[in-house]
């Protein structure tokens, strides 16, 4: 059973003057119906501004909760915050931490939402408002949920907001694998970074990811993954310059999976991202990755299961 946390209001009118669209958060919704997908909908509800404000500056926290954020803030954000936006930007940390709680009792959960992963302590950026897979870790670990936490981000783009947020913080390790000539053109300090160069297709990018993770589950050994699951990596991507297959995504998600539960851990994904005119086509490589991860996690549970 694939347990999905989604919010009606995940899902936002386009802003004016910007290019970004919201529709996918509600589309993937859709192309998990249209797989004929067993899934469990859980709904979350805004993360307390304590717990936002323990990892974002409160005077920026203020700003968006009061819908002035600066120009000069929204131009990195990439579009103005709006009451809708607002109301989202509260609700995704609240759904990647929902997620993790359901992670933790049934193995995984996915918030078809989140991944936000270049907000900084006093702005967003990259589309991004506020760092759920930051907040959300902090207050895992505050509430003694969980004692250490691999933030796994494999967006195209590094992970430098959660980098940033993270650094210094011995029970976080976070693990970026990206596009190293992509945004953000300056890149923090991830525990682990690795820049993968242009056209990286499908065999180097597993080489990659084969040698990095296990290592580091079995050294690190966290509680819970936090999974960045960026669909982004896709070669037909638009913001995108690796060139991964839909057979590619498959092979990396079911490894993350694998390597995952073969030693006990919890997995929590969010969607990260993923780009392209046609956005139906977005969301349901968004939806497949669901799935799959939905699948191994039963598989590993159940050996008799079939993927």
């Amino acid at each position: 059973m694939l347990h999905v946390v989604h919010h009606s209001a995940y899902v936002s009118p386009a802003t004016a003057g910007s290019s970004f669209r919201f529709d996918k958060y509600g589309l993937v919704m859709e192309a998990l119906t249209m797989a004929a997908a067993s899934f469990t909908v859980h709904e979350p509800t805004p993360m307390p501004r304590r717990w936002i404000e323990a990892v974002h500056d409160p005077a920026y926290v203020d700003q968006v909760a009061t819908m002035t954020v600066p120009r000069e803030k929204e131009r990195r954000i990439g579009f103005p915050v709006t009451e809708r936006v607002m109301r989202r930007s509260m609700l995704s940390p609240g759904g990647t931490w929902l997620a993790a709680r359901l992670a933790l009792r049934h193995g995984y959960a996915a918030n078809a939402a989140g991944g936000s992963h270049h907000a900084l302590a006093d702005s967003g950026a990259g589309y991004c408002v506020f760092n759920d897979l930051a907040i959300a870790a902090n207050r895992l670990i505050g509430e003694g949920d969980a004692r250490r936490i691999l933030i796994l981000d494999l967006d195209v783009h590094q992970g430098d907001g959660t980098a940033a947020l993270m650094s210094g913080r011995e029970e976080v390790f976070t693990l970026s694998i990206h596009a190293e000539r992509n945004f953000p053109v300056r890149k923090a300090q991830s525990t682990l970074d690795i820049g993968l160069p242009d056209g990286t297709d499908d065999d180097a990018y597993m080489d990659v990811l084969m040698q990095a993770m296990p290592p580091v589950l079995d050294d690190f050994r966290p509680d819970l993954i936090l999974y960045q699951a960026g669909v982004d990596p896709h070669a037909d991507d638009r913001l995108g310059r690796l060139a991964l297959s839909d057979a590619g995504l498959d092979s990396r998600d079911r490894a993350v999976m694998r390597a995952a539960r073969s030693r006990g851990i919890a997995l929590a994904s969010t969607m990260g991202g993923g780009y392209g005119a046609d956005r139906m086509a977005i969301a349901r490589r968004h939806a497949a990755c669901m799935i799959r991860l939905a699948e191994e996690a039963a598989a590993e549970s159940d050996p008799g299961a079939q993927s």
